[in-house]
Formats: structure tokens, C-alpha cells, sequence
């Protein structure tokens, strides 16, 4: 039997000090009971972003200047050996053409690890996000409207909001959050938020985005993300234990990827700001798949 309107009241009572209450009726759906405030966090700042940086003129300007340094030198980027913009050389997915079949390859993993898990809500649930996102961005690109606001070469004008490249690696990772086991699942996301810093970086630094569209793409996913696993009715995953120190190294190991990937021989500043929003971009997503703390059922 079920309480669903018993008040949110701690459970002492006087004269019971030291003791845990055994009625099991005081818990249950408060455990799993997923919030829907960060649905709308991230969804108002990918509008702020997008508010902001495209439909002012200040940010125009800014990020116009940005985009110009990376666009006639692609070669000075450290990245570019890797970014299959060289002839003959095999790019690090999802970079250039390897696109659409990185895509492809991470939804049929994520039905393969469903069919063997068996988890078939968290695994719906999965292609959704990363559907969604990708699919969001496709239909975002061609109805959200890039005003010239300060007469930019034409070169500049084409709609690129939100990032498809950055928004593959970021819904992937987000995804193997509900297919993944308690013990893999801290590490999945680990590997998922260094691969989103780089392509990220990739992506600002190499002129084919700007930091803004870069972004959106990690805050779009983010807001699939927490959709998704808000209208789940799929139990919250369960509680992981992982190595304190994780966060931290995670999160350090990605800025370093972020400035190794960013980093070109011919601008510090593009440079800086292209690691600075690769970094932001993959603490985001690493702040939506586990440093929500009311995300995983308490011990």
C-alpha cells in the first residue's frame, strides 16, 4: 500500500531516537522520482544560447571574429592530422564523412546491449535520446533562423545551430548511462565526456563551428537526456559506486584533451576559446549522467 499524498516529512519521531522506521509504506515512489527541473534548465539555456549568441549583434560580432581565424588555415590546428580533412588520412569519428556510420554503429549497440540486458524500457529509452537529439538538430538547423545582423560576408551566414558532429558523441553518452551496468556505467561516461571534449574542441577549432553551436549541441542532448529519463516509466538507475576521485580525473583529463585539441599554431585566443567551450560542453553531460545525486535511488 502505497502513500502517494503522504507529506515529505522527515521520519523521526519523538521518543524513537536511534531507531529506523521499519514501515516500508513511507517510501517507494520518493526514491525514484525523477525531477523535471532539469528538462527545463537545460532547455532555457540551449534558447539563452542560441538568444544570445545569434540574435544579437555583440554576439555576432564576437563569434564571427572567432570563426574567421580557424577558416583559411585548417592545417595550423594540432587536430588536423586526425580530422580526415587530409588526404588520404582515416578521421577519428565522428569527424567528416564518419558521420552517419558512427551513428549508426552507436544505436546498434545500444539495441544489442538492451537485447542482452534485457532492459527494455532503459533501452527505449536510449535510442530516444539519441534520436531525438540527432534528429533535433536536423530540424533545428533548418527552422531556427540566423539574422545577418552586421552585415557578415556571405561565407559566415550559413545556419550550423546546434552542432550535429558535437551532438553525436554527447546523446551516445548520455544513452550509455541507462543501457549501461552500475559497475561499467561511471567509466562509460567517463570515455563518452573525453571523446565529447575532443570532438567538441575539434569542432570549434577547426572552423566548422562556432562555440556557440558547439554548445547548443551538448545542451540539446543534455535536454533529451533529462526528458527522457523524466518521462521513463522505467525504475531510476541504480545507485553506482565509484572512485571518489573519478569527477576530478574525468573532468581533468577532458580539459587537457579539450587544449590538445584546440590547440593551433596561429591563434592563442581561437585556440582558448574553442578548449574553453569543449570543456564546458563535456562538463554538462558529465553533470547530467551522474553528478545529479537525486537521479540515483539512495542507499
Amino acid at each position: 500500500m502505497t502513500q502517494h499524498d503522504a507529506p515529505s516529512l522527515p521520519t523521526h519521531r519523538p521518543g524513537a531516537s536511534g531507531q529506523t522506521p521499519a514501515d516500508p509504506d513511507t517510501s517507494g515512489p520518493s526514491r525514484t522520482r525523477r525531477p523535471w527541473m532539469p528538462t527545463l534548465l537545460y532547455s532555457l539555456g540551449f534558447l539563452a544560447v542560441y538568444l544570445l549568441a545569434i540574435c544579437t549583434p555583440w554576439g555576432q560580432r564576437v563569434e564571427n571574429a572567432l570563426f574567421d581565424l580557424g577558416t583559411d588555415n585548417r592545417e595550423e590546428a594540432w587536430i588536423y592530422p586526425l580530422s580526415g580533412a587530409a588526404y588520404g588520412s582515416t578521421p577519428l569519428p565522428p569527424m567528416e564523412l564518419s558521420a552517419k556510420p558512427t551513428l549508426m554503429v552507436g544505436l546498434a549497440v545500444i539495441v544489442v546491449i538492451t537485447l542482452v540486458r534485457r532492459c527494455w524500457w532503459q533501452g527505449c529509452a536510449a535510442l530516444g535520446v539519441v534520436i531525438l537529439t540527432t534528429g533535433g538538430k536536423v530540424v533545428l538547423n533548418s527552422t531556427l533562423p540566423r539574422p545577418d545582423l552586421v552585415g557578415a560576408p556571405e561565407n559566415l551566414l550559413d545556419q550550423g545551430f546546434p552542432s550535429g558532429h558535437t551532438a553525436i558523441p554527447a546523446a551516445l553518452t548520455l544513452a550509455a548511462v541507462l543501457v549501461a551496468s552500475p559497475r561499467v556505467r561511471p567509466y562509460a561516461v567517463t570515455a563518452g565526456v573525453l571523446w565529447l571534449a575532443c570532438i567538441a574542441a575539434y569542432s570549434a577549432t577547426m572552423g566548422g563551428h562556432r562555440p556557440s553551436e558547439v554548445l547548443g549541441a551538448a545542451l540539446l542532448a543534455c535536454a533529451c537526456y533529462s526528458l527522457a529519463t523524466w518521462l521513463s516509466p522505467a525504475p531510476a538507475p541504480d545507485a553506482t559506486r565509484s572512485p571518489r576521485a573519478l569527477p576530478a580525473i574525468t573532468l581533468t583529463l577532458a580539459s587537457a584533451v579539450a587544449l590538445a585539441s584546440a590547440a593551433r599554431n596561429d591563434t592563442l585566443t581561437g585556440s582558448l576559446v574553442s578548449a574553453a567551450t569543449a570543456f564546458v560542453c563535456a562538463a554538462l553531460v558529465w553533470h547530467a549522467a551522474v553528478g545529479r545525486p537525486a537521479h540515483h535511488a539512495p542507499a
